[in-house]
């Protein structure tokens, strides 16, 4: 097993920022870290410890769509939106980014990220029912795949191997990744779906979303690309597309294990992470730092709870108790 005979480096826990009761009994409680920059870029409200180094996971991926542009890579709003995605899977998803790849004369056996269904569960079923398989183009990263592989047509970089932490372009992307944080990357592991994964604080994160937020040329084009199309970036019934559709402005990344990020077009920002890595709870736990940063109003307090049901009724419910 890869990293067997590693030293184990261990996360700090967090504090309690969800709980969920059912039947007015708490029977589960979220602990994480979340911290809110001022757009003057001040902490203004902090939980646990956001300043430990965490596997952002997808919550990278604006960062390395920032790294695609410079390194000059010829990406429209669309493309850009799909490099920096964890889409569902749709069949809109799916077929975008085969036409980009057929138009870069790639193929879908140029991606070097595994075979997967569909991240989106209503997407996994419709493809399942059609007796489809696992496929590249369907994993929720084929984007940032395809958007990697552009980089490397583009500069002359090799195409085999372009996940290599010493390739070019992932030395590139490193670089952003540590311009864009303000920090040293603090380990490198690897992703899901097979990429070089950089571990920075959530405090670096989301200084990295302020300035992707405020920021000129490549960073403005990024933020526009995302705000025009929330829909590409995730996909329908997803926190990121939702949110991003109610407040405006607003751009926002998911990742794995519970992080997610988020940004305001004054600058802004809010980076968390759940420690037992539930996705629910990191959707809803972003709420928590946007009213730190004055959102508020009814689409939002709608996002900021989840009904637990019991016999197909609400019984309960999933919510913040921190901020």
């Amino acid at each position: 097993m890869i990293g067997h005979n590693r030293p184990v480096i261990r996360l700090r826990t967090g504090v309690p920022l969800l709980e969920l009761e059912r039947s007015g009994v708490v029977e589960s409680v979220h602990t994480g870290h979340l911290v809110v920059l001022a757009p003057d870029g001040s902490v203004r409200f902090s939980a646990g410890e956001p300043t430990q180094p965490v596997f952002a996971r997808s919550s990278l991926k604006p960062l390395q769509a920032v790294g695609l542009l410079r390194a000059g890579t010829d990406l429209d709003p669309v493309e850009l939106a799909l490099a920096a995605s964890s889409h569902s899977g749709s069949p809109q998803h799916q077929q975008l980014i085969a036409a980009e790849l057929q138009a870069a004369g790639l193929s879908t056996e140029d991606l070097e990220c595994p075979p997967d269904l569909p991240l989106g569960v209503a997407e996994r079923r419709a493809h399942l029912a059609a007796g489809l398989a696992e496929t590249r183009l369907a994993m929720n990263c084929s984007g940032k795949h395809t958007g990697m592989l552009r980089a490397c047509l583009h500069n002359g970089w090799p195409l085999s191997g372009y996940l290599s932490p010493s390739h070019p372009l992932q030395q590139l992307l490193a670089g952003t990744v540590e311009g864009l944080t303000g920090e040293p990357i603090a380990a490198t592991g690897v992703d899901g779906c097979g990429a070089p994964l950089f571990a920075t604080s959530l405090t670096g994160l989301a200084r990295a979303f302020s300035r992707i937020a405020t920021g000129p040329d490549e960073l403005r084009r990024l933020a526009e690309a995302l705000r025009a199309h929330p829909d590409l970036l995730a996909g329908t019934g997803r926190a990121v597309t939702r949110l991003m559709r109610v407040v405006p402005g607003l751009i926002a990344k998911d990742g794995a294990e519970g992080v997610f990020a988020a940004a305001l077009p004054d600058g802004g920002a809010v980076a968390l992470k759940i420690d037992d890595g539930a996705a629910r709870a990191a959707e809803l736990a972003v709420v928590i730092g946007l009213r730190q940063l004055g959102v508020a109003g009814p689409a939002v307090d709608e996002l900021a709870t989840e009904p637990v049901l019991g016999g197909g009724r609400p019984v309960g419910l999933l919510r913040p108790i921190a901020g």
